[in-house]
């Protein structure tokens, strides 16, 4: 059930980008919020789901590519605008005054993939990154990578965070969605001008062991006994299926025609006519069909006489005949038919599958294991960013320029933008060669230093745009973030988490 907060009294923190210090204008305005997993046992089973099975989730997740290519221009009226003094909130460790050395661009280590069940019911995935928190328990990345915007909006099943993943590898652990925070215009509205979401997250996790194979099989009389127990094993705490499975067990039981839980099946001609109880082949009994002339046929002893030609198929399953039709200058014709024959047989029900206990291990909080990007808002248009992802996906003349394997980054000046297809009436954008599938969440970091691979997020891309229609993306646009938005973050700033084992 969603609910709306309403909050004031908001401090923000000083530092390098803001030129003074205000409560943001909108610091009343509405904040939407939904529970993923919101009890350790909801938490745990998300977590095996996504290790289990040799982490096949996690491998064929495909990127997540929902209202990415979108028509964007530039604008030079109107557009994004502060609705009070810049504010900044410091990054973990940010105190830390390391020089920077390198000349290339080192990457940072809060940068990720979100994970997720999609309304298809299928794994995707989009880039996000840890933000500073009390807690260091804070994700951002867009509001469609947490909200499905096609299913009224309501939050996306499974979902995770994994820094640094790479080709199944979660190196500092999975840490599994608490709660979900957005702005009331994109929960509702679906508003492009807010689509960003925070979420918290408990304590990451690794696998620490895993129990032997274990087989499991039962045979119910009727489907619906054999669903709800498939249902209880799919939900059985911390444990992974390989995919529990119901199959139709056909016992040796000849039912009536329309008999619940029954199942027409072929036969062999013997069998038949033992089941009939040595019924006449040329009657057509329950459930035989004749065809010819690929029409079927009724045939009986009043109408046709078998005659030597008929016989059964070597694997005994069909009757091949011909029968008299007519005759021609004294000559008789014939029609040449054959026949198959069926019958009703009662229906059990099989649940199968193999499954297995993984044991999970806590691995802390996800700030003090990558650290947390600072956050800057109600920042001048103009200012240079480092856009951090995991771009994936074809460029609209078919180039693919991308795997979505690697994180990858871009570097632009910021510039406002209108994309009025998804209600985007004060985005800004950046010049960036990324596609859309995977790069949605990518974060947008102001005054990164290469030292300490940390910033001030002041951005997510929500969508890429071909903006000179040569039909290759050159743009990425992301919100403004502005007081609404730091009310939003603040609103998920000083929530604890707390473990799942």
């Amino acid at each position: 059930m969603k609910r709306t907060i309403a909050f004031g009294g908001l401090v923000a923190t000083a530092g390098l980008l803001a030129a003074g210090l205000a409560v943001p204008a909108q610091a009343t305005g509405d904040v939407a919020t939904d529970n993923l997993a919101n009890t350790n046992m909801a938490a745990r089973q998300v977590a095996a789901f996504w290790y289990g099975e040799a982490k096949a989730n996690l491998i064929n997740a495909t990127p997540y590519g929902v209202e990415t290519k979108i028509v964007a221009k530039h604008v030079s009226k109107g557009g994004p605008s502060a609705d009070s003094k810049p504010g900044i909130v410091p990054a973990i460790g940010d105190e830390k005054k390391v020089a920077a050395k390198s000349k290339n661009v080192n990457l940072p280590k809060t940068t990720g993939k979100v994970f997720f069940i999609g309304a298809d019911h299928q794994p995707h995935w989009c880039s996000a990154t840890s933000v500073q928190a009390a807690y260091k328990n804070l994700v951002a990345t867009a509001g469609h990578c947490v909200y499905d915007t096609g299913k009224n909006s309501a939050t996306m099943d499974k979902w995770v965070f994994i820094p640094g993943y790479y080709q199944g590898k979660t190196p500092w652990g999975i840490y599994v969605g608490k709660q979900a925070f957005t702005h009331y215009d994109f929960d509702v509205y679906e508003d492009g001008d807010r689509d960003y979401a925070f979420v918290t997250v408990y304590n990451g996790v690794l696998p620490e062991s895993v129990s032997a194979d274990r087989n499991y099989e039962k045979v119910w009389p009727t489907l619906k006994e054999a669903q709800a127990d498939k249902a209880s094993k799919d939900s059985t705490p911390a444990t992974v299926g390989a995919k529990m499975e119901i199959t139709e067990v056909v016992t040796d039981k000849v039912v009536a025609v329309g008999t619940a839980e029954s199942k027409k099946v072929a036969v062999k001609v013997a069998d038949f006519q033992a089941l009939n109880k040595g019924k006449d082949l040329t009657g057509n009994g329950p459930f035989a069909e004749g065809t010819g002339a690929d029409a079927a046929v009724a045939i009986t002893d009043k109408d046709y006489k078998f005659d030597k030609d008929s016989y059964v198929s070597e694997d005994g399953t069909t009757l091949f005949f011909r029968v008299k039709d007519g005759v021609s200058n004294n000559r008789p014709k014939f029609k040449y038919f054959k026949r198959t024959f069926w019958a009703n047989f009662d229906l059990d029900y099989k649940v199968s599958g193999k499954f297995f206990q993984i044991g999970l291990k806590d691995v802390g909080s996800l700030g003090s294991n990558v650290g947390g990007q600072g956050l800057a808002y109600n920042q001048k248009v103009g200012k240079p960013v480092f856009v951090f992802g995991y771009p994936s996906g074809t460029h609209p003349d078919g180039n693919n320029a991308f795997t979505g394997h690697t994180l990858k980054w871009t570097y632009g000046k910021t510039f406002a933008v209108q994309a009025p297809a998804i209600k985007g009436e004060e985005l800004v954008g950046t010049k960036s060669s990324f596609t859309g599938e995977g790069a949605i969440g990518s974060s947008w970091l102001v005054n990164y230093n290469n030292g300490r691979r940390v910033g001030y997020l002041n951005g997510v891309t929500i969508g890429v745009s071909d903006t000179d229609n040569n039909n290759r993306y050159d743009t990425s646009f992301s919100p403004y973030f502005d007081g609404e938005l730091y009310g939003v973050y603040k609103a998920a700033a000083n929530l604890w988490s707390g473990k799942i084992v």
